[in-house]
């Protein structure tokens, strides 16, 4: 399953600051369902492009919705940071 979404940059911190995608809750709802028994502690694996820059990931759940880590290397290559909104295409990892 693939999903093309758009969506706004933004900081979350844990033990360190990390910048996310922020995917909307009906989105959020239709890849729970697709990634069934292919989660792992909440997560889901997916491989994702932001512009000409594909990477490999997974899924953050948080409060009812995912977040989509953003790699320093893909912030760098498409120069993207906290605040701008991208859109970015995704699937689900069944290779893993």
């Amino acid at each position: 399953m693939e999903w093309e979404l758009e969506g706004e940059i933004i900081e979350w911190r844990g033990p360190a600051p990390f910048l996310f995608v922020d995917i909307d809750p009906e989105v959020s709802d239709e890849i729970k369902q697709a990634a069934a028994g292919l989660e792992y502690w909440g997560q889901v694996a997916v491989r994702a492009r932001i512009g000409g820059t594909t990477f490999t990931t997974a899924l953050f759940p948080k409060e009812g919705r995912y977040l989509l880590p953003v790699k320093v290397a893909v912030q760098r290559a498409e120069d993207i940071g906290e605040g701008d909104t991208v859109t970015v295409r995704m699937e689900l990892r069944l290779d893993r």
